[in-house]
């Protein structure tokens, strides 16, 4: 049986990974910070770690051929320079307690999955971003997910497979940015961010563990997007939205001071514009279940 090491694996993201891992019969591990989210479970065995204070139970390792490497602080949140701190080793540290622990112990790992994000490609209305662009956006963001890639990297000394997968916006119903976006809408307040004109690369939550499943699965090693294959533009989310939500949009657009007034630094994840493709994976074989952003959104909404 195939075993699988998840860090983040109680986030939007690696909620969907562990439950396609079930379906297709994988044993999980994985780490956690808090001790009271340990759980024993028939092929899903809960560990302690804790990576600023260099802590982890070497016990997870046992049986563990691939690890997946999803965890790190929200960007979600005031970018205050407290935070930023945090955003940045929170990635970094996390991946350096597991190359050490996998230099220093024997194990059976043979392939590294770490979550990256699109952020790393600078802000443009214009270009299409493919995994062999190579200028890298000058933004907070592009420097932290510059740095988390750069610690995946890492883990090829050791003769692992490093694969680094770049998400775009992740849609849930739930979680994530998309119950954010609904919820104004629903109470007739919806409205584009400053011009609408700015690309999103979303992503189904079910594709975008399918893109890590498939990686897994086929022993894929490089950089990959995992963005759905037809971005859209931020007007065009929001219309989309209130269509299927049966909401009129009458607001004008909100202009980009308001939010940077409201949220600071953070405002650029409203109003920067990546587009981003996914022709590599597809190429290699993933076949999206969600194409187009319609489809996608009347699954998350029905």
């Amino acid at each position: 049986m195939i075993k699988v090491l998840i860090t983040g694996a109680t986030g939007l993201v690696g909620k969907e990974i562990v439950k396609q891992c079930f379906e297709q019969k994988y044993s999980v591990h994985y780490l956690t910070t808090s001790k009271a989210k340990i759980v024993s479970k028939k092929n899903y065995q809960g560990f302690y770690w804790n990576p600023s204070k260099n802590e982890i139970d070497i016990s997870c390792l046992e049986g563990v051929t691939t690890i997946i490497h999803l965890a790190g602080a929200s960007i979600a949140q005031r970018w205050t320079d407290k935070n930023k701190i945090n955003i940045l080793k929170s990635r970094v540290e996390s991946a350096s307690i597991l190359f050490n622990l996998l230099k220093n112990q024997s194990h059976q790992v043979e392939q590294f999955i770490s979550a990256s994000a699109i952020g790393i490609y600078p802000h443009s209305l214009i270009n299409f971003y493919s995994e062999n662009t190579k200028e890298k956006s000058t933004s907070f963001l592009g420097q932290v997910v510059s740095e988390w890639e750069k610690s995946a990297n890492q883990f090829t000394k050791l003769d692992i497979k490093v694969s680094k997968v770049r998400v775009g916006l992740v849609l849930d119903v739930e979680e994530g940015a998309l119950p954010k976006i609904v919820n104004p809408i629903k109470f007739g307040l919806g409205s584009a961010f400053g011009s609408g004109k700015q690309w999103q690369s979303w992503i189904h939550k079910t594709d975008v563990a399918g893109i890590f499943m498939y990686i897994l699965n086929n022993r894929l090693k490089g950089v990959f997007n995992a963005v759905a294959p037809n971005p859209i533009t931020n007007k065009e989310l929001t219309k989309q939205l209130a269509k299927l939500l049966k909401r009129s949009l009458f607001l004008p657009n909100i202009p980009k001071f308001v939010m940077k007034l409201i949220l600071g630094e953070m405002h650029i994840l409203l109003f920067e514009s990546q587009r981003v493709n996914s022709k590599k994976i597809e190429d290699l074989g993933y076949q999206f279940k969600y194409y187009c952003i319609k489809p996608a959104l009347e699954n998350l909404l029905k």
